[in-house]
């Protein structure tokens, strides 16, 4: 079965900038991540606009949908922030698609220590190869319906509504 990868940002896709000390975006890390996740099932990467997920607007989210929709691949994974996560899988929970999308992100950019970026990237790829179409959430291990989960800012992790 191939994968589609679709890039679209948020904090996944920071880099530090020393001299501004700041989080940025460069070039996507998904190449790399994907190398190192040695990910053996064939895999289309897309790049869209990388985003904080803050400053996604509903053409964004009509931009990813068109990138779902379009896609050959019945298994799609979604690198978003987890800000507005919730609010792109609605977009495409509506759109009702034949296949099987999942979100992910990581709190902690995978250019930083501690990351949890490429376990949930992994993680998310396994899950998007073996769950029936629909549109699901997966981040730490935990896989949700689009339309049963949000973020716990407080403690940093997603939940059941």
């Amino acid at each position: 079965m191939a994968l589609r990868i679709i890039a679209t940002g948020g904090t996944f896709d920071k880099h530090y900038d020393e001299i501004a000390g700041k989080l940025t975006f460069a070039a996507s890390h998904l190449p790399q991540v994907i190398q190192r996740a040695r990910i053996t099932t064939e895999i289309a990467l897309e790049e869209l606009p990388l985003l904080d997920s803050l400053d996604m607007q509903d053409i964004d989210r009509r931009r990813v949908l068109a990138s779902c929709t379009h896609a050959a691949e019945q298994a799609i994974v979604i690198i978003h922030g987890t800000d507005t996560m919730r609010e792109t899988a609605a977009v495409l929970g509506a759109a009702a698609l034949e296949k099987t999308i999942v979100v992910t992100g990581a709190m902690i950019p995978y250019a930083i220590a501690n990351s949890d970026a490429l376990f949930n990237f992994g993680f998310a790829c396994g899950v998007a190869q073996a769950l029936p179409h629909g549109v699901y959430v997966a981040m730490n291990g935990k896989i949700f319906a689009w339309d049963k989960v949000e973020k716990n800012r407080a403690a940093g992790v997603f939940e059941p509504l």
